[in-house]
C-alpha cells in the first residue's frame, strides 16, 4: 500500500506538515489544493492554530529541513512555490500580543490559578470537604463496630461436644468437636465439626492453633447459626444406589 505522503498521479493537492513559531507542541498534517492562493492557505491555517491572517508569515521547508521559500505574496497560488508531499509549512506569528504569544496556550504555569484560604473554604457550604466530613461522621467508629466476644453465645447453649450435627450449607453431617471462642478466626463463638466425609478444610488445626483432632480434610470451623444438633446419623453411602 502506498504511503499517505506519496503523491498520486493527477492529484492537484499536496500534504504538508504544519508547525508554528509560538506552539512548540503543535504539528499537523494538512492537505492543501495547489490552486489555493497563499492568502487562502493562511485563512485555512488560522482556524487550526489561532494566528490571524494579517499576522501570519509562511515559510516552506523541504524534508531535509532546508528553507525553500518565503510565501510572501498572498496572491500567488501555492503551486508557484513547488511544494512536495512531506514538506514543512512553518507558521510565523508576527503579532506580539497574539493569543499564542509567550506560550499561553501550552504552558499552564502561566495561567493565574484561583486560590482560597482554608478559613474561607471551611465557611462554604456544599464543598467536598463538608461532604467528606459528613460521610465520615456517619461511619461507625472501630469501637462501635467491634463485634463483642459474646457474639451469638446464646446459640451455643444446646450445642455440646460429641453431639451429632448437620451443617449448612450443604447439609454436611458430622460430630461437634469444639464449642467456644477462636480468636484466630474472629470475635464471638465458633463451633468445630468433624465431618463424616472429607468435606472440610483442615484437621482441627487453624492458623497455627489446635482446636480439636480429626482426620485431614474432615475439619471445619463455623458459626453456631450454621449448625443444627440432633438425630443426624452418618449417611449410608449406598442407601440411594439403585439395585
Amino acid at each position: 500500500m502506498a504511503s499517505c505522503l506519496q503523491k498520486m498521479e493527477g492529484d492537484d493537492s499536496v500534504l504538508l506538515r504544519v508547525t508554528h513559531s509560538n506552539l512548540n507542541t503543535f504539528t499537523a498534517h494538512i492537505r492543501f489544493s495547489l490552486q489555493l492562493t497563499v492568502e487562502a492557505v493562511k485563512d485555512k491555517l488560522w482556524k487550526k492554530c489561532g494566528t490571524s491572517v494579517n499576522s501570519m508569515h509562511l515559510e516552506l521547508y523541504d524534508d531535509a529541513r532546508n528553507k525553500i521559500a518565503d510565501l510572501s505574496d498572498n496572491s500567488k497560488p501555492l503551486e508557484f512555490y513547488s511544494p512536495l508531499d512531506g514538506f514543512r509549512l512553518h507558521v510565523v506569528d508576527l503579532d506580539p500580543s497574539s493569543v499564542t504569544a509567550g506560550g499561553w496556550l501550552e504552558d499552564t504555569s502561566l495561567v493565574e490559578k484561583y486560590t482560597i484560604s482554608d478559613e474561607a473554604y471551611n465557611k462554604r457550604d456544599g464543598t467536598f470537604r463538608k461532604y467528606k466530613e459528613k460521610l465520615t461522621s456517619q461511619i461507625p467508629s472501630p469501637v462501635e463496630a467491634k463485634i463483642p466476644d459474646t457474639y451469638i453465645e446464646d446459640l451455643c447453649v444446646n450445642i455440646k461436644v460429641g453431639s451429632r450435627c448437620e451443617v449448612e450449607p450443604g447439609a454436611k453431617r458430622g460430630v461437634v468437636k469444639f464449642v467456644g471462642r477462636a480468636e484466630a478466626l474472629g470475635p464471638g463463638f465458633w463451633v468445630g465439626v468433624q465431618y463424616d466425609e472429607p468435606l472440610g478444610r483442615h484437621d482441627g488445626l487453624v492458623k497455627g492453633v489446635r482446636y480439636f483432632e480429626c482426620p485431614p480434610s474432615h475439619g471445619g470451623m463455623v458459626r453456631p447459626e450454621k449448625v443444627k444438633v440432633g438425630d443426624y446419623p452418618e449417611r449410608d453411602l449406598f442407601e440411594e444406589d439403585e439395585i
